[in-house]
């Protein structure tokens, strides 16, 4: 899908213009034009993108490649490669995807190219229609409003990222499972992820806003270098996330460990306990209570079989082991 609005001073705002009309409406210097492409195949956007003179390796980029975060200066235009990441609620347990957002940033123009709907743009294009104002300072504030409306929908995942850890940090003291090393894993891969594409953006962000470059008013250059800001402190807030889950992960391991030294504290116990009988045999509760006289304690037979059934050893004991306990005692 292509959709395009057009702003020109004292003119009513138009949108669904035709793409015949995009290289005269650009000629128009007063004038703002954004174009955004949703999912458009390459082959009906390559010529759209080739009526704008852009270099056919810029073209290529945008259309075939996938790339990290980054920005080509094609003179009168601007090349950006940003990154944005999204939560997938359909998963268990969640997680997010990373796409790729291409921008053309020309002196009375921008464009947009992605493959999957973005939150960010579908909220600045919105307000864009109800106020025309919105886009009145030109396209290179018109960008800064899309760029920090996308790093602004980082905040949810860096909340749910937050709750999950502390949901994580309550079970694994109460009832640690497979599914508690799963959502710890997800989480650290989330994180990563994430880092792989914070530091090369705040890059990005950061040439934006100290380089000097054509398309880009020395004005607005505080407004990107407040997004560069933002992205600094999410990157913090990622390495300190990181961080707690590398300990929830290793309290977890701990508590494991803890409770397969328990289980075999027991399973020794027990067997002490066998070799002490004379006969090889214990005591079932029905039989009369002839534990060896040098133990100095009558052996009751359920607390020993309690032994064995403890909820917490009978995860980490293997089936063997159950079974020959089982065997043992009954």
């Amino acid at each position: 899908m292509i959709r395009s609005i057009f702003f020109s001073p004292g003119k009513p705002t138009r949108t669904n213009i035709s793409p015949q009309e995009f290289p005269r409406l650009i000629r128009n210097k007063q004038g703002l034009l954004w174009v955004d492409f949703i999912a458009e195949p390459p082959e009906s956007a390559l010529p759209i993108l080739e009526s704008f003179k852009f270099h056919h390796l810029a073209i290529d980029d945008a259309l075939q490649e996938t790339h990290a975060p980054k920005i080509d200066d094609w003179g009168d235009y601007l090349y950006i490669v940003l990154n944005y990441m999204h939560l997938v609620n359909n998963t268990d347990p969640w997680d997010t995807e990373i796409d790729e957002l291409d921008i053309f940033l020309g002196s009375n123009y921008v464009i947009t190219h992605h493959d999957n709907p973005v939150a960010s743009i579908d909220e600045t294009w919105d307000m864009c229609q109800r106020d025309p104002r919105y886009a009145k300072d030109g396209p290179d504030h018109l960008l800064y409003k899309i760029i920090d409306a996308t790093v602004m929908n980082y905040m949810p995942i860096i909340e749910k990222i937050d709750e999950e850890i502390d949901f994580i940090e309550d079970q694994v003291f109460d009832s640690p499972s497979s599914q508690t090393l799963a959502r710890l894993f997800t989480l650290k891969r989330v994180l990563l992820a994430m880092r792989r594409i914070l530091l090369p953006q705040r890059e990005v962000l950061n040439k934006m806003a100290r380089d000097d470059y054509q398309v880009i008013d020395e004005k607005d250059r505080i407004f990107y270098r407040d997004i560069y800001d933002h992205l600094v402190r999410l990157h913090d807030v990622n390495e300190s996330l990181r961080d707690l889950v590398s300990g929830a992960l290793d309290t977890y391991l701990s508590v494991i460990n803890n409770s397969t030294k328990r289980c075999h504290e027991n399973i020794n116990t027990i067997c002490l306990l066998w070799d002490a009988k004379p006969d090889n045999s214990i005591s079932s509760p029905n039989d009369p209570v002839d534990a060896p006289t040098d133990l100095g304690i009558a052996l009751d037979f359920d607390i020993i079989k309690s032994l064995t059934q403890n909820k917490r050893s009978s995860i980490i004991c293997s089936t063997n082991e159950r079974r020959m306990l089982v065997r043992r005692i009954t």
